[in-house]
């Protein structure tokens, strides 16, 4: 194992920085979160130390300028890292205070540690080192913990330590939203249990949750318990006990707090206050114990999770892959498959999105279906529990089947704000994001993909397929017959450009025929078809006479799946909706000269009183987000279904024309271009990749990674390497490859589960090699550039490759699934 490929290390204090470090440095287990702040630190300005529990959700209403709105936020949960000391005479630990010696904070991949190492000297001459770690527990999912060293080293006396549970917070850690009701908690107990133990206990205000923490303080000098003065500081909503400890020069103070978190919300729990009380009581003794206990977990997850990598020239880009799915793995771990949750766009890392589920699934699940499967089941059950709100908000739009929401939060229901605020007018604008009705095609595809990956026909028998077909149901309901075109159409939408809102001439709301919306309702519909056909005959009876869906019906799925209509430019460039190639160019040099980053073009426009709606420019991948999803082959057969052509150079063409169009406002944008030049244009891509890699660690949109990480983009990254560049696809029973590796990657080797297999998987520029893991009681299909192959259970197979020759219709695509 190489360090400097685990380790993130900052080094110094840079007060402008250390929201960004905070939200990089979060630890988590995938039931809670806490983020990387000091534990000295409040929230101001510059820290913002928030504790979020997954799924943890409470709706506040506000007055905004005589119009009450409503949302529904993640709730930054009572502060469990206060932890911090003085020197007799000296006051509370800060660090912008001192003269600082040494600053250095490192975040351990490897093992899920934050530590810090401060040295410095107060203004009495009194130099003291100090180190700290920290974790959040991988293996038992309610502990935490933090140990507080320090080492006097000219200096004897006094040190009072303070450590505490703080339940006064609010939500305050997005600035665009502080204008809107924060305090979201009330305090039911705040009290001692005994002279090492402290308990809080809190309620969000609407949802009921009940949320205790519990805190246990030791304190050892030289290893040995140290004989402490013991005060209590309380008040509402806080909770400290305050210690008093003698150390000579030269000693070695530790104190170990160690935390347990519970909710009302949690299995096997009769009281979440009497659950974390007994937790602490239970927990290891010592601090040492249960990192131990917590870094074998993560070399468990990483055995299954890694990517191993050579590269020529590394750049930092093995150690910022881990850190991608470090974080991943922190947001949705195995602890989530038990719970109700879905995957937050920002992660459990902070406030922004209000930890809503959007689409970012369909870039996270790809890489879970092949690592960890039981998780991606567990997260599409979270769509299934809210299939009953989807089909009232089908009914709701005056549609059939299952309408799910573009953001989701606790229960399903739509959770998008009817108003935005652009920082940059500071002006309320509207808000119809909530159009994005393609989240129905992505559920969708990721229904049919888990299948794809494990062949969990249970899955399909109870939930899959119901969901398959309300949502097919619903496409086709939405789709409306144009006598005089012969097609049908989809109208009022938004595609996932977001820029385009409508058109500058139309006072509704909305676009019509947006290709990618409707060429993906095209493909729900034949899935809806095709799962019929997978279903024992028994089952497939009972869901339809369940869902009341008869043989007329199905006929008008198929003659909308065949009659689709789709919108192409004078020179067969797929149009992203219709009316898209009569809008204005756009001056992007002008822009640019003026603006510097124009990545969010869409505030730009708006403060100067103008609108994207006017011009041909996209956010983000709109159109190209087909070439991401599907092979040239499948998009080949949709076309052909819908009777369109389908000549080679139309692919080229269309990445090429939206590839100069594009802001890249959004930090998927580069996951997507990057994925679809993967054959064409490997430098350009590999180019692309490494952007998106940065795009967190650098906070390349200047700002909003301090407010929660981009867990689609870092997710989509990892795919990148895992399946674009190895041109891994599941289609028809068989594992796919075709490996096109970048120039400068020199060996990749990593482990994916498919259906009841486990493969290592090795690739270079000149050959492929396959071991089989599991005595699975099949060989696994596969095929390598077309050429159907078997490989035995325990059995190792090593294939010679050569660069594949470049065709029109597919250099444009990595590996679509």
């Amino acid at each position: 194992m190489r360090p400097e490929h685990w380790l993130f290390t900052y080094e110094g204090l840079e007060p402008a920085r250390e929201g960004l470090r905070e939200a990089l440095c979060t630890l988590g287990n995938g039931y809670f979160a806490t983020r990387g702040a000091a534990p000295e630190s409040e929230a101001d300005e510059t820290h913002y130390p928030g504790t979020y529990l997954a799924g943890g959700y409470n709706r506040l209403k506000t007055d905004l300028a005589g119009r009450v709105v409503e949302n529904e936020d993640l709730v930054n949960m009572p502060n469990w890292l206060p932890l911090t000391f003085r020197l007799e005479g000296g006051d509370w630990f800060n660090a912008r205070a001192v003269e600082l010696l040494e600053y250095r904070q490192v975040l351990d991949l490897a093992r899920g540690l934050l530590s810090r190492t401060v040295r410095f000297e107060d203004g009495r001459g009194r130099r003291t080192r100090v180190e700290q770690r920290r974790f959040v527990h991988m293996r038992d999912k309610h502990l935490a913990g933090q140990e507080l060293v320090l080492v006097a080293e000219n200096w004897s006396g006094p040190v009072h330590v303070r450590s505490a549970l703080d339940g006064r917070v609010v939500n305050g850690g997005v600035p665009r939203y502080r204008q809107l009701n924060c305090k979201h908690l009330r305090t039911l107990v705040a009290e001692a249990v005994n002279a090492e133990t402290l308990l809080l206990e809190v309620e969000t205000v609407q949802s009921r949750l009940e949320v205790a923490e519990a805190a246990r303080t030791r304190l050892y000098v030289e290893g040995q318990p140290a004989r402490a003065r013991r005060g209590l500081t309380q008040e509402e909503g806080y909770v400290a006990h305050e210690l008093t400890v003698e150390l000579r020069e030269g000693q070695r103070l530790a104190v170990e707090k160690v935390v347990a978190l519970y909710s009302s919300r949690d299995h096997a729990v009769a009281e979440a206050a009497l659950a974390a009380r007994h937790a602490v009581d239970q927990a290891p003794e010592r601090f040492d114990e249960l990192v131990a206990a917590h870094a074998r977990e993560w070399t468990h997850l990483w055995r299954r999770c890694d990517l191993e990598l050579e590269l020529a020239d590394s750049d930092d880009i093995h150690r910022a892959l881990r850190l991608h799915i470090f974080h991943l793995l922190q947001t949705v771990s195995p602890h989530t498959i038990d719970q109700d949750v879905g995957v937050p766009a920002r992660g459990w890392h902070g406030e922004a999105y209000r930890g809503h589920v959007f689409w970012d699934e369909l870039f996270v699940f790809p890489f879970l279906n092949l690592r960890i499967p039981d998780l991606t089941r567990a997260l599409l059950r979270y769509r299934y529990r809210r299939l009953r709100r989807a089909r009232e908000g089908a009914r709701e739009e005056g549609f059939r089947g299952a309408l799910f929401p573009w953001q989701s939060g606790s229960d399903g229901r739509e959770e998008s704000q009817r108003l935005h605020l652009n920082p940059r007018s500071g002006r309320w604008i509207p808000d119809v994001t909530w159009l994005q009705r393609h989240i129905n095609a992505a559920i969708a595809y990721n229904v049919w993909q888990y299948y794809q990956a494990t062949a969990d026909t249970e899955f399909l028998y109870y939930y899959g397929a119901e969901m398959l077909l309300e949502l097919a149901r619903f496409w086709a309901s939405m789709a409306r017959w144009n006598p005089s075109l012969r097609r049908y159409e989809i109208l009022r939408v938004m595609g996932p450009d977001e820029y385009h809102t409508g058109y500058p001439d139309r006072p509704e709301q909305g676009l019509d025929n947006n290709s990618y919306t409707n060429l993906m309702a095209v493909w729900v519909l034949c899935k809806g078809l095709e799962v019929l056909k997978l279903l024992p005959g028994e089952r497939r009876d009972e869901l339809l006479e369940t869902l009341e869906l008869g043989q007329a019906e199905l006929a008008h799925w198929d003659d909308v799946s065949r009659k689709m209509r789709l919108v192409f430019h004078a020179d067969g460039v797929l149009s992203q909706f219709e009316g898209y190639e009569q809008l204005r160019e756009f001056d992007w040099e002008a822009y640019r000269a003026r603006y510097g980053d124009i990545q969010r073009l869409d505030r730009i426009l708006e403060a100067e009183g103008d609108s994207p709606n006017r011009y041909k420019l996209s956010k983000q991948a709109d159109v190209l987000m087909l070439f991401y999803l599907f092979s040239a082959e499948e998009l080949r057969e949709l076309l052909a279904r819908l009777g369109y052509p389908f000549e080679p150079g139309m692919i080229p063409r269309t990445v090429d024309y939206y590839l100069q169009r594009t802001s890249h406002g959004s930090t998927l944008s580069g996951v997507v271009h990057s994925w679809v030049l993967a054959r064409s244009d490997r430098p350009r891509s590999w180019k692309l990749f490494s952007e998106a890699l940065k795009s967190d660690i650098s906070d390349v949109q200047g700002g909003t990674t301090p407010e929660g990480i981009h867990l689609g983009a870092l997710s989509g990254t990892v795919d990148l390497i895992q399946r674009a560049y190895t041109g891994i696809e599941m289609r028809g029973d068989v594992l796919h490859f075709n490996p096109n590796l970048p120039e400068g990657m020199k060996r990749l080797k990593f482990s994916l589960r498919y259906r009841k297999h486990l493969v290592e998987v090795e690739i270079t520029q000149d050959k492929l090699v396959l071991n089989s893991r599991w005595r699975s009681p099949e060989p696994l299909e596969f095929a390598l550039r077309g050429e159907r192959h078997q490989l035995l259970p325990c059995e190792t197979r090593e294939f010679p490759i050569a660069r594949p020759p470049l065709t029109p219709d597919t250099d444009m695509h990595g590996a679509g699934p």
